[in-house]
């Protein structure tokens, strides 16, 4: 038992499970949690055909996790339409036809009477019309009820259809408890999105604090944008026309696929709100029209088909007010980030979304803090620039441009003609990175030398006492026992370290400098070469046995990762590229956590980009889905070089992606539907680096200048005398500061080799 003064109910809510016959049996599912997900995995590798009941947000974006785990694919609706609280008739049809095109079912207007079990397991869905659906699993994903339980136990006061009932101060109808979120009922109302959490939360916080002026919870806009399957959705404000009076205009364009329609007042001055469907691009403009009513000066139609068409409708960030909320889902207001602007200077993105909360949630807002930022900098006289450094008045995109039009091969011939002073450790580097990937020169080679950083410099990752480590490729993770017992003797004549990476490979550590060509020259006998750990370039392709030998995998994916990592080996990027290819849904690569990933299908592979892991994990995005291995290396050389020539430094494919105006539609457009007419010349340049490929370490032995380089002293061949090691697990590593006092106390120092 725990006394209280005062008591706050945040028990949130638990998914639906319609009342039909056989709903609990073997097979069916609800897609709420982790765990939920978890079993819904599991069982989907036994199953052919999956159906998700409910046709709302949550259940398309069900089915499209379904789709990705490569079953056969339903949608059932009970509505005529699917996403009937967002959309209307016509958007909906849009919506359907544009879903079933992706290859998932929509079956709408059914009433499911009953699930079908024999010898324990599903078999079908029964309906009304007496019309069935074979089946193997179902997912219910058909709405949320409150966890009002312990307010019901209590006698609190509850809706009809249950939730605890509120006021304006989140107070039930015990005043001394509070209930928010989504077990929480205002005005007959339940509200299943995070901002609202937010601010009941903020709103039960003042009445505990007893502030002297409390806000009150009125309600939440509960407009949304979001991607379901790949299609652009939104919905806002008084989005059915309730409003009396209010009149609504839409287009729809069967050529592009979108449907758009607005509602406004009675002579057309305000924006009340709208539905989109195929082209969310206007919904932040249209948005802040509706929610700071601000008078249109146009025939609101302009708002559906600009002037120029196919851009988006703007509204300038100056034009809407101090209270305007920019991000929803934190309610931070446009007086808020020009706040932390001015009084924090704060002149980057990053650090702007870090003190404000901007942008942290869906990420919807970033266009319009992004405009804002640019905007309040612009006043106080900080011009905004992407220039590559001091030395280049231009981004790394147009600088590539430059170089490749110009046929531009030296870093000395770019700053004399588009550059200023002598460069620095910005510039050059990214230079050196953009002129490998245009001619795939050595990069070893005198005109380039001078300008690799450290590691690229010697080809190798320098580590934290000064020696390297030496990381040789193996493909897709594939050795035999000869090389592996190769790496071991080269290990052990040279004392390295040795570690097997998380990338299926072999990472010998402690080489001295002097050393490098040595070992290298070992392992290029016997058939290694440079594994590029050290390069911003391809690293590696990883995979699993794949139908090879696994009893899960339906593809080779073994053989596909070797003939992607070989072909891809040695390709410079603005930051490294990470791979993998799993051979069935299980996905034991990983694949979907890489800068470009291939999961089989029963029909072919699935490709995904843009994923990240490290500090920032990121999803890849599915690019295309069952596509033979032809299509695969066309759509992946199209991608590599459109990355290549579009981001920024240092870019990580994730980073461009969530810059990337358009996002996953404007991608597929430009690598699928070749909408920029350069596929073929994307193809040409990969194909380019496939033909010019060399093992820069095999070139780097093969020329005794180059090798002169590699000696710790310039005006002397002696190693190194301060390295010192310890034992530890069986192998050395090196000292510590207090280890290497002992040591040369105890005179036992670990000498180097020479």
């Amino acid at each position: 038992e725990v006394h209280y003064d005062r008591l706050v109910l945040a028990t949130g809510s638990y998914a639906f499970v319609p009342p039909i016959k056989g709903n609990d049996a073997t097979g069916t599912f609800v897609y709420r949690t982790i765990d939920d997900l978890d079993d819904i995995q599991a069982y989907a590798q036994q199953s052919r055909v999956g159906v998700v009941v409910g046709g709302g947000l949550l259940g398309l974006e069900c089915a499209n996790a379904l789709k990705s785990l490569g079953l056969e694919t339903h949608v059932v609706e009970f509505a005529p339409r699917l996403m009937p609280v967002q959309i209307d008739t016509a958007g909906g049809t849009l919506l359907k036809e544009k879903i079933e095109a992706l290859g998932v079912r929509v079956h709408t207007s059914k009433a499911t009477t009953e699930i079908v079990s024999e010898t324990g397991r599903l078999v079908s869905m029964e309906f009304a019309d007496e019309t069935s659906l074979q089946t193997d699993m179902i997912v219910f994903s058909a709405g949320i009820r409150p966890r009002d339980k312990l307010a019901r136990d209590c006698g609190l006061q509850l809706g009809e259809r249950g939730g605890v009932v509120i006021n304006e101060f989140c107070q039930t109808s015990d005043l001394n408890v509070y209930a928010i979120g989504e077990c929480a009922l205002y005005q007959g109302q339940i509200f299943g999105l995070v901002a609202p959490g937010y601010h009941m939360a903020e709103v039960a916080s003042d009445q505990l604090m007893e502030v002297t002026v409390p806000q009150p919870f009125t309600g939440a806009d509960m407009s949304t944008k979001l991607k379901l399957l790949g299609v652009d959705v939104a919905s806002f404000g008084d989005n059915f026309a309730k409003t009396p009076g209010s009149k609504e205009l839409a287009v729809t364009d069967a050529i592009a696929g979108t449907y758009k329609k607005l509602v406004v007042n009675n002579d057309g001055s305000l924006l009340l709100g709208g539905i989109l469907v195929g082209d969310a691009s206007a919904y932040g403009t249209l948005l802040q029209l509706v929610q700071n009513q601000i008078k249109l000066s146009a025939n609101p139609l302009s708002l559906l088909v600009p002037a120029d068409s196919g851009a988006a409708p703007s509204l300038s960030v100056d034009n809407l007010p101090d209270t305007a909320q920019i991000c929803s889902c934190n309610n931070v207001t446009k007086g808020q980030l020009c706040e932390a602007i001015r009084e924090d200077s704060l002149t980057d993105l990053p650090t702007l979304k870090k003190c404000t909360k901007a942008g942290t949630g869906c990420g919807g807002c970033m266009p319009l803090v992004k405009d804002l930022l640019t905007a309040e900098l612009k006043k106080a006289g900080i011009e905004v620039k992407n220039h590559l450094c001091e030395h280049f008045p231009y981004s790394r995109q147009e600088l590539y441009h430059m170089l490749r039009v110009g046929h531009i091969k030296s870093f000395d011939t770019l700053l004399a003609k588009y550059g200023t002073g002598y460069g620095c450790e910005i510039c050059k580097p990214t230079v050196a990175s953009m002129l490998a990937s245009a001619w795939n020169d050595h990069v070893l080679n005198t005109a380039h030398v001078g300008l690799q950083d450290t590691n690229d410099a010697f080809l190798a990752n320098i580590q934290k006492d000064g020696t390297y480590s030496v990381v040789p490729r193996v493909p897709g993770g594939e050795i035999t026992p000869e090389k592996l017992i190769v790496i071991g003797q080269v290990a052990q004549e040279f004392d390295l370290y040795t570690k097997i990476t998380g990338a299926q490979r072999v990472d010998l550590f402690g080489a001295r400098l002097d050393q490098l060509p040595l070992i290298w020259r070992r392992l290029v006998d016997a058939g290694f070469e440079s594994g590029h750990a050290y390069g911003k370039s391809l690293r590696t392709v990883k995979s699993c046995v794949g139908s090879t030998w696994c009893r899960f995998g339906v593809q080779d994916s073994t053989s596909l990762a070797i003939e992607l990592e070989l072909r891809y080996r040695g390709l410079r990027s603005p930051h490294k590229l990470k791979s993998a290819v799993s051979g069935c849904t299980r996905e034991c690569a990983e694949a979907q956590g890489k800068d470009f990933g291939i999961i089989a299908t029963e029909n072919g592979w699935n490709l995904y980009v843009c994923g990240n892991g490290g500090m920032k994990p990121q999803h890849a995005v599915l690019l295309a889905a069952d596509i033979d291995k032809e299509t695969l290396i066309k759509y992946l050389d199209r991608f590599l070089v459109f990355y290549i020539r579009t981001a920024d430094k240092l870019e990580r494919t994730s980073t461009w992606f969530n810059k990337l105006e358009g996002g996953l539609a404007y991608l597929k457009q430009v690598i699928i539907e070749d909408s920029l007419g350069i596929a073929a010349e994307l193809e040409a340049q990969m194909q380019y680096h496939v033909n010019t490929y060399q093992c820069e370490w095999k070139a780097t032995i093969e020329n005794p200048e180059k090798v002169k380089r590699f000696r710790h002293f310039v005006n002397a061949d002696n190693a190194d005398p301060s390295l010192a090691y310890v034992q530890e697990r069986g192998q050395k590593r090196p000292a510590t500061e207090v280890e290497r006092t002992i040591l040369n106390q105890s005179k036992a120092l670990v000498k180097p080799q020479r």
